[in-house]
């Protein structure tokens, strides 16, 4: 049985990235993004790889959009065995919780973390039902308690935020075999990290990709960089 997988934010960098690795993996993916003309471009160019991939676009800041995107793959694919929340916006990368326009807070609250959740509670019915799933959040250990600090707070919050998120879900589901677990793809080389970042962005997407195909007895609720164990 060939496993479907769905990556949100995935026209670009990392998400982009993860999609490509699931699918030489033997995945089916869902490659989703905001920009449908950019989305379906790189769905194009990845079937181009000889990979099996279809798009959807999905903008996780859309109430909406996930029971939608849920939807086209009950009725396109059938099944959904992993679920990788990337999707994410950092719009306050020099500001100061201090002073910052609450606004942003919540622009990046509503897709960094209420995205995920969306996402999690619009797919989990169908992993449920089959007694199988996987969920994957993009985080960052600018997240983490050990490394919170000035700087970037809105992103900073909602990473956090996002890492509960995966605590309380993982136990939630603890009887199931539905694993969520986090992960950080550490500094990358991205739009968001930069030409000066020292990792590719094959080395921040394959842990993501390892999470999304755990086998049964695999870890849950964890936080990790490069399958090592990452403090929350």
């Amino acid at each position: 049985m060939k496993r479907v997988a769905l990556v949100t934010g995935a026209n670009r960098g990392i998400g982009l990235e993860i999609c490509r690795q699931l699918g030489r993996s033997g995945c089916t993916v869902v490659l989703t993004a905001r920009d449908a003309e950019r989305g379906a471009a790189a769905a194009a160019d990845l079937r181009g790889e000889g990979l099996e991939v279809h798009f959807n676009r999905l903008d996780v800041a859309d109430p909406d959009a996930a029971r939608a995107a849920a939807a086209f793959v009950e009725s396109t694919l059938g099944r959904l065995d992993a679920l990788v929340n990337n999707a994410a916006v950092s719009l306050d990368p020099e500001a100061a919780l201090e002073t910052v326009d609450p606004e942003l807070m919540r622009q990046t609250l509503e897709a960094n973390f209420l995205g995920a959740l969306r996402c999690c509670q619009a797919f989990l019915p169908m992993m449920r039902r089959q007694g199988y799933g996987r969920i994957v959040n993009v985080s960052s250990g600018r997240g983490s308690f050990s490394k919170l600090a000035a700087g970037g707070p809105c992103y900073r919050i909602s990473k956090t935020a996002l890492n509960a998120l995966t605590v309380v879900l993982a136990d939630e589901l603890k009887e199931t075999n539905v694993l969520v677990n986090a992960m950080t793809p550490g500094w990358v080389r991205t739009r968001l990290g930069g030409i000066k970042a020292p990792r590719s962005t094959a080395e921040g997407a394959e842990a993501a990709v390892w999470l999304a195909t755990l086998p049964d007895d695999g870890p849950r609720g964890k936080f990790f960089r490069d399958r090592e164990e990452f403090p929350w």
